[in-house]
């Protein structure tokens, strides 16, 4: 049984895999803080009922975190067979951009996870922390993107700064045009990341030559903004646990 750890700035998430089946996750928050053994603590607990881990993948946006994630499976898990996605390891996705070495590991393993299932050209939408496009040619090669601020990050933001509004539920108004301040709130956000998520992928496109076979959505806010938005093709929530499954795959 594979455990694929994806590590990200908000929320780690954990899927156990059965051969290609994901059969169990788990998300927790992500705290920079935890030491080594805090960790293998959290992570006994969840997989107390599991049966015996024989493989491990992991990716990690944080730093601090990597570092105690590195410590905890040399001295819990020293017998099972990892990967931690870094360079060196096989990915199968060339990088072409002007600093690979600054790509964050879940862009790679996403874009290796939507190649394999979707084909290419494609571009990959991913709703976390921030919100990213990637973008994977025809021949499975990283390309490059678009970075922009995550919604929860915009909103909580604008409810620091302007004394009169506030943090709300992130729920698809009655209306666009809100009839008070929390639909209001909820219209910008759901309906505005929407729309840059559609002109960014327009624009892209264009870059392309006017063709991809698929705009995959994937990350936790992922479920607010699909139904509203005009080019997302497929969800799929679990979009880098299966990538950090064909990684261990490649690298087994």
């Amino acid at each position: 049984m594979l455990l694929a750890i994806d590590v990200g700035n908000t929320n780690t998430v954990l899927g156990l895999f059965v051969g290609d089946d994901l059969v169990q996750s788990w998300r927790t928050k992500t705290d920079s803080r935890e030491t080594a053994d805090e960790l293998a603590l959290k992570f006994r607990a969840l997989l107390n009922e599991s049966p015996e881990i024989t493989g491990i993948a992991l990716c990690s946006t944080v730093p601090a975190v990597l570092r105690e994630m590195r410590t905890m499976l040399t001295r819990y898990y020293e017998k099972v067979p990892t990967i931690i996605v870094e360079p060196g390891i096989k990915t199968g996705v060339p990088v072409l951009t002007d600093n690979p070495k600054e790509v964050g590991a879940d862009r790679i393993v996403n874009s290796l996870a939507a190649f394999t299932l979707y084909g290419g050209p494609a571009i990959v939408v991913d709703f976390g922390t921030s919100t990213n496009l990637d973008v994977i040619s025809g021949k499975g090669e990283f390309l490059g993107g678009a970075l922009a601020p995550g919604i929860e990050i915009s909103i909580e933001a604008l409810a620091s700064r302007a004394a009169q509004l506030r943090k709300v539920e992130l729920v698809t108004p009655r209306n666009v045009i809100g009839k008070n301040t929390v639909e209001a709130l909820q219209s910008g956000a759901i309906y505005g990341f929407a729309g840059q998520v559609d002109g960014l992928v327009d624009r892209i496109v264009d870059e392309l030559g006017g063709e991809v076979k698929a705009v995959i959505a994937t990350g936790g806010l992922a479920g607010v903004v699909v139904p509203e938005s005009e080019t997302i093709t497929h969800h799929e929530p679990d979009l880098t646990l299966i990538g950090l499954r064909l990684m261990f795959e490649r690298n087994a």
